[in-house]
C-alpha cells in the first residue's frame, strides 16, 4: 500500500517480503502533507505494531479482502482501541478473483468495528495497492478525518516528539528517526531522550537530504545522541543547563525503581523462582541493524522455553558482531543470533579460534525455529517403563562364588537380558533391580520367551524366596509428541 502511495518499489527490498523495521514517510495530498508510519504486520512484531498505534493521530488498519482477519490483524485492533485513536479501514487486494470483502466487514463486525453503511463509525474503503484501485479515496478519507478531528500543533513551541527507530551508523554514531509531534526541532537543539542527551549535529529528512528543521509530523534522521536511543521513548529539546540534571534525576528514578522491585518476594515468587532456577538455559546474545528489531527478537526470543530449557538474552545491542561479543558469548556459553547485520573480521576470527557460533539472519521465523529446535535437542531424553512380561519363582539355587541364582518360570510375554525386575510377594514389593545375566541351563541368553524356564541373577536376589512373583519392564524412551 506504501508503495502504491509512494510509487516507489521498498517492499522488494525486505526480505521474505515482509516489513521488519519501522519507517515513516511522508507525502503531499490535495495541498496538504501526511505522513505514514509504518509497522509491521508479522506476529512477533507486537510490540512494534503496540508503538507505533501510540504516536500516531489516525491509524489504517489493512485487511486482505482475500485472506480476512488473520491472528496478527486482531492483535493491531487492541493495540489501535488502547491508543484511543481514530480507525480507518482498507480492504486491499479487491482485484482478485477470490476477494471478499464483505467477509471482512463481517468478521470485523464481530469484533466491534462496525462499517458506516452499517450504522458504525469507521469508514471502510476498498483499495488494490496493486492496481491502484481507491488510492486517492483512501487519503482524502485520511485527511477528512483529520479535518473532523481537529488535529493541531504548534510550531513555535520547542520540539516534542518520538524516537521510530535507531541504529548505530559506523560512519555516523547513534542515529535516531524521529517523529515530531509538536514543535521544531533544529540543528543545534539540546534533547533529551529516556536516558540518552545530545546537541542535534545534523537533520535529514526521508531522502537523506540535510535540512535545518522539522515541523509537527515530519519524521527526520537525527545525529548528535551520546548513545543509541530506544525505539518509542519520548525525545524533548530542553534547556542546555537542564539536560544532564534531567538524566541524572531519571537514572536515580530508574534505580530506585529496580531496587523497589527486587526489595520483596511473596511465597510464590520465591517458589517460581526456585523452580525458574531449575531449568537449563540457552544464552543468546542479539545484535541487530535497528533498535525495534532488537526489542522484538529479544521479546519473541526469551519467550520460547519448554519443561527443562529456556531461551535467556545476556546480552543484546545495535550494530554489527564485535570481538567484546564474542568474548562474552565465550564466556557465557551463548550463541550469537545476527540479525541483518555482518561480523567484522577480527570478530569472526576470534569466534572462528574461541568456536563460537554466530548464526546469521534475515526473517524473524527463521530464528524462532532454529532455537525452538535448539532447546528440544537440550532436553534430558525422558523414559517410560513399558511392562513386557510375568514370571514366577520355582527354585533359589545357592552359587559357591557368586550369591543366588532365581530358578525362574515366565508367565506372561518374555523377559530379556538387561530388562529390569520387581520382585513381588502377595502385594509387598520386595526388590526391584536391573537384570545381571539370564540363562538356560549354562547357557547365556538374550530373551527368554513364555512357556519356558530360566535362571535369572540379581544383586539383591538373597531377599527373594520361592512363589515370588516377577514383573518384568525395559524403559524406553518417550517421544515428543
Amino acid at each position: 500500500l506504501l508503495d502504491a502511495i509512494r510509487k516507489t518499489n521498498v517492499v522488494s527490498g525486505e526480505a521474505g517480503g515482509i516489513t521488519q523495521k519501522i519507517g515513516a514517510y511522508s507525502i503531499v495530498a490535495n495541498g496538504q502533507k501526511i505522513t505514514f508510519v509504518d509497522t509491521p504486520g508479522h506476529a512477533a512484531f507486537t510490540s512494534m505494531r503496540a508503538r507505533g498505534a501510540k504516536i500516531t493521530d489516525i491509524a489504517i488498519l489493512v485487511v486482505a479482502a482475500d485472506d480476512g482477519l488473520m491472528p496478527q490483524t486482531e492483535e493491531a485492533i487492541n493495540h489501535i482501541k488502547a491508543a484511543n485513536v481514530p480507525m480507518i479501514v482498507a480492504i486491499n487486494k479487491i482485484d482478485k478473483p477470490e476477494a471478499n470483502p464483505e467477509r471482512v466487514k463481517q468478521q470485523l463486525a464481530e469484533k466491534g468495528i462496525l462499517p458506516e453503511e452499517w450504522g458504525g463509525d469507521t469508514i471502510f474503503v476498498p483499495i488494490s495497492a496493486k492496481v491502484g484501485t481507491g488510492i486517492d479515496k483512501l487519503l482524502d478519507t485520511i485527511l477528512l478525518v483529520a479535518e473532523v478531528q481537529e488535529l493541531k500543533a504548534d510550531p513555535t513551541k520547542m520540539a516534542s516528539g518520538v524516537v521510530i527507530e535507531a541504529e548505530l551508523d559506523k560512519n555516523r554514531g547513534p542515529v535516531a528517526s524521529v517523529l515530531v509531534q509538536n514543535g521544531t526541532l533544529r540543528v543545534g537543539d539540546n534533547v533529551v531522550c529516556g536516558l540518552t542527551y545530545g546537541k542535534v549535529r545534523a537533520v535529514y529528512d526521508e531522502n537523506g537530504k540535510s535540512v535545518k528543521e522539522a515541523g509537527p509530523s515530519i519524521c527526520v534522521s537525527v545525529l548528535g545522541f551520546n548513545e543509541v536511543p530506544s525505539s518509542g521513548d519520548l525525545v524533548v529539546a530542553i534547556d542546555e543547563k537542564f539536560s544532564k540534571q534531567v538524566i541524572e534525576e531519571r537514572k536515580a528514578k530508574i534505580k530506585a525503581e529496580k531496587a523497589s522491585a527486587t526489595s520483596g518476594v511473596s511465597l510464590d515468587d520465591f517458589m517460581s523462582k526456585v523452580n525458574e532456577g531449575k531449568l537449563k538455559a540457552l544464552n543468546i546474545i542479539i545484535k541487530a541493524d535497528v533498535q525495534g528489531s532488537v526489542e522484538a527478537l529479544r521479546q519473541t526470543l526469551t519467550a520460547i522455553r519448554n519443561d527443562e530449557v529456556k531461551v535467556v538474552c545476556i546480552h543484546s545491542g545495535v550494530g554489527f558482531v564485535t570481538e567484546s561479543d564474542v568474548i562474552l558469548a565465550k564466556a557465557s556459553d551463548a550463541i550469537i543470533v545476527a540479525f541483518n547485520v555482518k561480523t567484522g573480521p577480527k570478530a569472526s576470527q576470534l569466534a572462528k579460534n574461541e568456536k563460537v557460533e554466530i548464526k546469521n539472519y534475515d526473517i524473524i521465523y527463521n530464528v524462532v525455529d532454529d532455537l525452538t529446535s535448539a532447546i528440544t535437542g537440550m532436553q534430558t531424553v525422558k523414559y517410560e517403563q513399558v511392562v513386557i512380561g510375568g514370571g514366577e519363582v520355582r527354585a533359589m539355587f545357592k552359587l559357591s562364588t557368586s550369591g543366588y541364582v532365581i530358578g525362574t518360570y515366565i508367565t506372561d510375554g518374555k523377559v530379556t537380558r538387561n530388562s529390569f525386575v520387581r520382585v513381588y510377594r502377595g502385594n509387598e514389593l520386595i526388590c526391584e533391580n536391573q537384570i545381571e545375566s539370564l540363562k538356560i541351563a549354562k547357557d547365556d541368553k538374550s530373551e527368554v520367551q513364555k512357556g519356558y524356564e530360566c535362571g535369572i541373577k540379581i544383586s539383591d536376589a538373597n531377599l527373594v524366596k520361592v512363589d515370588d512373583k516377577l514383573e518384568f519392564y525395559v524403559n524406553e524412551p518417550i517421544k515428543n509428541r
